[in-house]
């Protein structure tokens, strides 16, 4: 899938980096006293690769992926740079020479992923993304791209540099027997040697993608749950994901990102304040609700039970202004804690608005694996005061504690409980919309499937954002981009689709959650001495030449400034047809993602794209807000196509330029402040549907 880049002729591209690479040549073949001597060589060739990429790439390019104009804008640049600057005195060959190489580099996996898109879809069938009917072809497709160098991307390439520094830097701490505070702290303090060595950090970045458990992952994913990262208990405003998303400047000028601290200093500041803000538990009861096609008859629903029995579901109550009910005895019988639920004596001043007769669902993003309602509080406040509607975001159990179907059980059993008890939470409910992103948006199509087959009344609509709906490993054009997706490498997707399918399940019930690093709250005296230890290492790593990575499980001494040699199996390449003289650079530590095999994946209630007609017919409308630099558009492509070939309400935006996750940023620049105001307006749609629906009073 290709975009248009901000209508840039590609000719034009092409021929300004043909001239800079001639010209490049020109002056670093020219007398033979040219200082630097083996840069200059390393320069020369960097060129002559640079221009068989350029010329292999331009009769099949007619437009631009975003990233690929990126690199080659990057090029043109520092090309220039270099040819007016290389006999200056203060011309820094060897960095000029690391930088070049690192892009020529990334343009080499560029073009191999272009080649690898085109032979998708021209294999697939008509108007197919995903290879279905030949499992063996899409696990070799998906081994392919597995096994490519990608460390090109994380060290200088791209803008990716913020995002790879935090976590390569936590991923050293992590294992080591500390305190929260004190690894969190120790990882900012070590980070100092891969900001200095962006050669080292590329490798060290893939050496975790590949390596490490899905414990880290959870565990990194969810440091923005931490109280030191949070803004206080009532106005907290934490940005999902923290700096594990900080990467929409992957555009074409290279902008650099925002940092974990900073990006929490603003979110303190441009979040909305409310009034209503906190957590409940439900108790597992049967409800009682009416049929959808005969209100006069009622059926059962019981509680969540799946693994380990029934259990309460816990949830979050969102609400810019009080309203009617949330105040009352029966909410404040159900809070957990702190913060306390609103009253009257203890906001006497607070004027309390009537009940808003729209309500809104939502269930969080996290890979069904981390994350909760208060990661994604900086955009619910805002939809809540945006919009003036109560928000019920709930906190679902995770992976792989609890696998399929723990978390759909308990979001359709809080989704019915908030039917009935709409009362409670300040809203009529004559309009209800179901809202998630990422995984959540998963689990929206997937309640509202099994609203529709219990017979209950289904959401009035759903908004999911950049959902997944096909839980598998299979191969399609989007799912190329987790071979430079900090957030969604293809190892790491896989371990979060296995997690929720259940192949890694323990027989344990998850500890009551607080938050999910409430433990960093403890052992405070050990932070003295993780600061001291943090300090010695990053002082030590600006001295030591060799800058050695401290990681478990990591090569000692500096990282290969060279990237690995092309190299390919008979097998690829007989399956593949790389050009001749062409093959993509390889890890240097292959890492094989095996397609997921549990056959629950395949359940429609998992991959609702797998879902018979029977199943989505009479869905409500489905609005989807993805994003193209996601590895998971195609997921949304393919479900909005299916929907629509049965005649079922649905829009798909697909805006430009953000990757995955864009929500948890919204608030950190205009274009994804523009991308949620999509998702506002979308919700509103739903709401506003009907003639019949009037506009609550306090709508702005």
């Amino acid at each position: 899938m290709e975009k248009k880049s901000s209508g840039m002729d590609h000719r034009v591209v092409f021929a300004a980096l043909d001239k800079v690479c001639e010209d490049n040549l020109a002056v670093l073949c020219g007398p033979s006293d040219l200082p630097y001597g083996t840069v200059t060589q390393r320069l020369v060739t960097c060129m002559k690769t640079i221009q068989e990429h350029s010329r292999a790439l331009k009769p099949v390019v007619a437009s631009f992926t975003t990233v690929l104009l990126s690199c080659l804008l990057h090029i043109v640049h520092k090309g220039r740079y270099i040819a007016s600057n290389y006999n200056g005195a203060f011309f820094r060959a060897d960095h000029n020479a690391l930088e070049m190489e690192a892009y020529c580099s990334a343009l080499c996996q560029l073009r191999a992923l272009l080649h690898l898109a085109q032979r998708l879809m021209s294999d697939n069938e008509h108007q197919q993304l995903y290879t279905q009917q030949d499992g063996e072809l899409s696990r070799r497709f998906v081994q392919e791209y597995s096994s490519m160098h990608k460390a090109c991307f994380y060290g200088r390439c791209l803008g990716f540099q913020t995002i790879v520094i935090a976590m390569v830097s936590y991923g050293e701490t992590y294992g080591k027997h500390q305190s929260g505070i004190g690894k969190a702290a120790l990882s900012l303090l070590q980070s100092g040697k891969y900001v200095i060595d962006p050669e080292l950090r590329g490798a060290e970045f893939e050496r975790i993608t590949q390596n490490l458990d899905m414990q880290f992952w959870k565990s990194f994913w969810n440091v923005t749950e931490s109280d030191i990262l949070s803004v206080g208990r009532v106005k907290r405003c934490v940005c999902a994901q923290g700096s594990c998303k900080i990467w929409a400047d992957l555009r074409a000028h290279r902008l650099p990102t925002p940092s974990l601290s900073s990006t929490q200093g603003f979110s303190r500041i441009a979040s909305s304040p409310v009034q209503v803000n906190f957590t409940l538990s439900v108790p597992p009861v049967p409800l009682q609700l009416p049929l959808a096609s005969d209100p006069r008859l009622s059926t059962t629903v019981s509680p969540p039970v799946a693994h380990w029995g029934p259990g309460p579901v816990h949830m979050r109550l969102i609400s810019h202004e009080l309203r009617e009910g949330q105040d009352s005895e029966a909410m404040a019988t159900l809070a957990r804690g702190d913060p306390a639920p609103p009253s009257a004596s203890r906001l006497p001043w607070v004027q309390k608005k009537p009940r808003s007769p729209w309500l809104i669902v939502h269930f969080h993003g996290g890979g069904f694996v981390a994350q909760t309602s208060r990661s994604h509080e900086n955009y619910l406040r805002g939809w809540s005061k945006e919009l003036g509607v109560p928000i019920l975001s709930v906190d679902y159990s995770l992976s792989p504690e609890a696998p399929f179907p723990r978390a759909l059980e308990e979001c359709f059993y809080a989704y019915c409980w908030a039917l009935i008890n709409c009362h409670l939470l300040g809203s009529t409910a004559e309009r209800v919309c179901l809202a998630g992103d990422s995984a959540g948006g998963n689990l929206c199509i997937t309640v509202s499937m099994r609203a529709l087959t219990s017979g209950i009344r289904p959401p009035d609509g759903i908004m999911a954002a950049y959902p997944a709906t096909l839980l598998t490993t299979d191969a399609s054009p989007s799912r190329l981009l987790t071979l430079i997706d900090p957030l969604l490498p293809l190892g790491v997707l896989a371990k979060c689709l296995n997690a929720y399918a259940g192949s890694d399940f323990q027989t344990l019930e998850p500890v009551e959650r607080r938050g999910s690093l409430s433990a960093l709250g403890r052992d405070t005296a050990l932070l003295l001495s993780d600061l001291t230890q943090g300090a010695s290492n990053w002082l030590q790593s600006f001295l030591d030449p060799n800058r050695t990575s401290g990681g478990a499980g990591s090569p000692r001494g500096r990282a290969s400034a060279r990237p690995p040699a092309p190299s390919s199996s008979p097998d690829s390449a007989d399956l593949l047809h790389y050009p001749e003289g062409f093959a993509p650079l390889r890890s240097e530590s292959l890492a094989m993602v095996h397609p997921i095999a549990c056959p629950v994946i395949r359940n429609p209630f998992v991959s609702p794209l797998l879902a018979p007609a029977s199943l989505l017919r009479g869905l409500p409308p489905v609005h989807i807000v993805a994003s193209a630099l996601d590895a998971l558009l195609d997921d949304s492509v393919m479900f909005a196509k299916k929907l629509r070939a049965m005649e079922q309400p649905v829009t798909l935006t697909v805006v430009e330029d953000l990757p995955h996750g864009f929500l948890s940023l919204s608030q950190i620049c205009k274009e994804t402040q523009a991308a949620a105001d999509i998702c506002v307006a979308r919700i509103r749609e739903i709401f506003e549907r009907g003639a019949a629906h009037k506009r609550p009073e306090t709508q702005s």
